[in-house]
């Protein structure tokens, strides 16, 4: 099995891994694929089949984003960060 490296440096657009390959692909794709995936995690019982681990280095603004988007997408209240270590 072949594997289409990504290219070095900053990305400048999504890739999308399929069948073992690497291609580059439009951001409402990329999203699709990125809320495709996500969907099954949803639609089972969030509380055991989905969480989001923040990291405390990251701003709070991010931190805030992790979590919104946890409770409000995902329906989950499995939010957590390294803070507490």
């Amino acid at each position: 099995m072949t594997t289409t490296k990504l290219p070095k440096g900053r990305l400048t657009h999504p890739w999308i891994k399929e069948n073992g390959e690497f291609r580059p692909a439009s951001w409402e794709e990329a999203l699709d694929y990125a809320a495709a995936g996500l969907a099954p995690a949803r639609d089972l019982d969030t509380s055991k089949s989905y969480g989001m681990f923040s990291c405390s280095k990251a701003s709070n603004e991010v931190n805030y984003l992790a979590g919104k988007f946890t409770r409000q997408v995902m329906g989950s209240n499995n939010v957590d960060s390294c803070n507490r270590t």
